[in-house]
C-alpha cells in the first residue's frame, strides 16, 4: 500500500524566508484498514509481546479489578526511520487505556522500546479490557508510511510572523496564487495547506489549538522533549483536502468517518493526544491538544 501527499501548492518559505529554518521533517503514517501481524507496523494491530512477559494493567480510577491496556500502534524503525530508539531497539509499542482517567481526562499511556529479534515466542491471545470508553478502541490497520516536510502551527510563531502569514497584500506581492475565500484571512490557508500535516504521524510539529503551545520538559532530567506519536481523531477533513493522498483525491466526501477516520479513534471529543519523548532519558508523556 502507497499513500502520497500532493505537493504544497506553493514553497511558503521562499515567500517567507523565516520559515525556511523552521522546516521538519514529519513521516505521515496513513492508517488504512487491515490485517497486520505482529511483524507490521500498525495502529491497533497486534504487538510483537514476549510470552514470557506479563501484560501489563491499569489500576486507575477503575471499580472492580484492574483492567488490561489495549495496543494502539506498533511502528518498527525499518519502517519508520525518524524514531531515534535507544541502543539496539528497533520496535515501539505503544498501549493505552480505553477509557480517559482524571485529571487531565486523557488515556493512561505506556511506551515500550523492543529489539524485535529476541521476541523468539510471541504473546498469542493477550487479555482484552471488558469495558472501553467510546473512541479508545482502534480498528485494525496496516501503515502507508510516507516523510513530508513541514512548518509550525501558527500559534507556534512569533507575533511578526504571524502578522505577515495575515497580510493578504504580502502574499499578493509575491505573486501567490489563493482562493478569495482566503482575502480576509489569508493566514488560514497557512494553517490548512502550508503548515502542520493532520492525521497520524511520527516527529514533526505538533497540532495546537485546544491549548496554547506549551514546552514539555523531562520530569528526569529536564531536558526538552520532542514530539513522539500524534495520536489523531481524523486522518483529513474536506476543508485541508490538499493533505489527501493521491490515491484518495478522487473520494468525494473526506468527512465521511469511514474515510477520514478509519481507526475509528476519538480523542477527548475529536481532538488528538500528542506524545512527547525524552531523548536523554526515554520518559514520555502525553498531551490532548
Amino acid at each position: 500500500m502507497i499513500r502520497t501527499t500532493p505537493p504544497r501548492p506553493i514553497d511558503v518559505a521562499a515567500v517567507f524566508p523565516r520559515l525556511a529554518p523552521l522546516a521538519r521533517t514529519t513521516t505521515r503514517l496513513h492508517p488504512r484498514p487491515g490485517s497486520p501481524s505482529p511483524y507490521d507496523s500498525s495502529v491497533g494491530g497486534p504487538l510483537l509481546w514476549p510470552a514470557d512477559q506479563p501484560w501489563l494493567y491499569c489500576d486507575k480510577w477503575h471499580e472492580g479489578p484492574v483492567s488490561p491496556l489495549l495496543p494502539v500502534a506498533q511502528l518498527y524503525v525499518r519502517d519508520v526511520p525518524l524514531l531515534r530508539p535507544p541502543g539496539r531497539t528497533d520496535l515501539l509499542q505503544v498501549l493505552w487505556c480505553p477509557s480517559e482517567h482524571p485529571p487531565e481526562h486523557k488515556p493512561t499511556t505506556e511506551l515500550f522500546w523492543r529489539t524485535a529479534a529476541d521476541v523468539t515466542h510471541v504473546l498469542a491471545s493477550p487479555p482484552k479490557p471488558t469495558e472501553a470508553q467510546y473512541g479508545y478502541t482502534p480498528e485494525p490497520c496496516v501503515l502507508a508510511p510516507e516523510q513530508v516536510t513541514e512548518y509550525p502551527n501558527i500559534l507556534e510563531l512569533d507575533k511578526d510572523l504571524q502578522q505577515q502569514l495575515g497580510d493578504w497584500s504580502a502574499w499578493q506581492a509575491a505573486g501567490v496564487e489563493i482562493d478569495d475565500s482566503y482575502e480576509a484571512a489569508p493566514e488560514e490557508f497557512y494553517s490548512d495547506e502550508l503548515s502542520e500535516a493532520p492525521g497520524w504521524k511520527v516527529g514533526g510539529w505538533p497540532p495546537w489549538g485546544l491549548t496554547d503551545p506549551i514546552a514539555r520538559f523531562c520530569i528526569n532530567c529536564a531536558a526538552a522533549m520532542s514530539p513522539l506519536l500524534t495520536i489523531a481523531s481524523d486522518e483529513c477533513r474536506d476543508y485541508r483536502r490538499g493533505w489527501v493522498p493521491n490515491e484518495e483525491q478522487a473520494i468525494a466526501v473526506i468527512d465521511n468517518d469511514v474515510v477520514s477516520n478509519p481507526p475509528g479513534i476519538q480523542v477527548s471529543d475529536a481532538n488528538n493526544l500528542q506524545l512527547y519523548f525524552c531523548p536523554k532519558c526515554y520518559t514520555h508523556t502525553g498531551l490532548i491538544q
